[in-house]
């Protein structure tokens, strides 16, 4: 699946080649991964008065006190999730702008999406319609909770920190998947959970900073 999308200036096509290039240097080797951030315009998921920084490997504002990770972050996230690998069925918990939705979508067979902020999801699910993605189901819920009836997930990913890791998530990954959260308060750390037939295991990775995930729902 690809999506094209021109720009000028700062949102152009050359502009997100340099953005591979770095990422590349930034030591994302997975293809199918780069292949995926180039073809998503990240500019349309920022708002326009940062659309000139939009390639820029910084988080940027997205309101209702949210951001949208830097594209080292998301690649570095998606490339642990496919970990080479195919992906069938994604849980995405923290739909926020969908640019992480819409890289998700160019991996994945089937990718749902929880966002717990109504009037974001509203904007979001707007601007996913028009890059016609398919494979995206979005709903308005306490993503923590998941999607019981949906699962079990090949891979389960995290678009916000949390202190602990949440049992109903991890119930919800199918044996062989794998789930990608930041952890932690103070101090944040990229963390991947495998379960196979015994159980689970844990990595912990990169230091991060991620705003945290939290219960409920948001209605307007």
């Amino acid at each position: 699946m690809s999506i094209y999308h021109s720009g000028i200036g700062m949102t152009s096509q050359r502009t997100r080649v340099r953005m591979i290039d770095r990422l590349r240097r930034q030591k994302i080797v997975d293809e199918v991964v780069l292949t995926a951030m180039n073809s998503v315009p990240r500019h349309i998921f920022v708002e326009e008065v940062l659309a000139s920084r939009a390639y820029d490997d910084v988080a940027l504002p997205i309101n209702f006190g949210q951001t949208i990770s830097s594209p080292f972050i998301v690649a570095r996230m998606s490339e642990l999730l496919r970990a080479g690998s195919n992906l069938g069925k994604i849980l995405e918990i923290g739909t926020g702008c969908g640019y992480q939705t819409a890289i998700l979508a160019q991996l994945a067979h089937e990718v749902y999406s929880i966002e717990r902020i109504g009037p974001l999801l509203t904007r979001t699910r707007t601007r996913l319609r028009k890059l016609r993605l398919n494979n995206v189901r979005l709903k308005h819920a306490d993503g923590l909770l998941g999607l019981p009836e949906v699962a079990p997930f090949d891979g389960i990913i995290l678009t916000g920190a949390t202190t602990h890791v949440p049992s109903t998530l991890l119930a919800q990954l199918a044996v062989g998947g794998r789930m990608v959260i930041p952890k932690g308060s103070q101090e944040q750390y990229l963390c991947v959970f495998e379960r196979n037939a015994q159980g689970y295991v844990e990595t912990i990775l990169d230091e991060v900073r991620f705003v945290p995930i939290l219960s409920g729902v948001i209605k307007d």
